[in-house]
């Protein structure tokens, strides 16, 4: 089993930053990607970002782009989302995954997940 615990979340001005950090515990070797995903309130769970755990390869939902950067630190067993230059539209409630295999985009092919963080952003 493996244990998420995100942090960071909270309330920022459009234009702000905010940034989630994510740790793993129990059998954090057989994880291979770590992803965030966002859900806000009537809308289903979307994908943000993604990066291998070995490799640091990323990938990034479009609307993200250059705004949002997706980090590791091996040592600590953590993921991080920096979020920059937010906007309203990015109020959701954020969740990190783990996943097992080279999951990307879709939700389903993740295995583990945290109890995800709030980040409202006022217009």
């Amino acid at each position: 089993q493996v244990q998420l615990v995100e942090s960071g979340g909270g309330l920022v001005q459009a234009g702000g930053s905010l940034r989630l950090s994510c740790t793993a515990s129990g059998r954090t070797f057989s994880n291979v990607a770590m992803g965030w995903f966002r859900q806000a309130p009537g809308k289903e769970r979307e994908f943000v970002a993604r990066i291998s755990w070995n490799s640091g390869y990323t990938i990034y939902t479009d609307s993200v782009k250059g705004r949002f950067t997706i980090s590791k630190d091996n040592a600590k067993n953590t993921v991080y989302l920096q979020m920059n230059s937010l906007k309203p539209e990015d109020t959701a409630v954020y969740y990190c995954a783990a996943a097992r295999s080279l999951a990307q985009r879709n939700p389903k092919n993740y295995d583990y997940w945290g109890q995800g963080t709030q980040v409202t952003v006022s217009s």
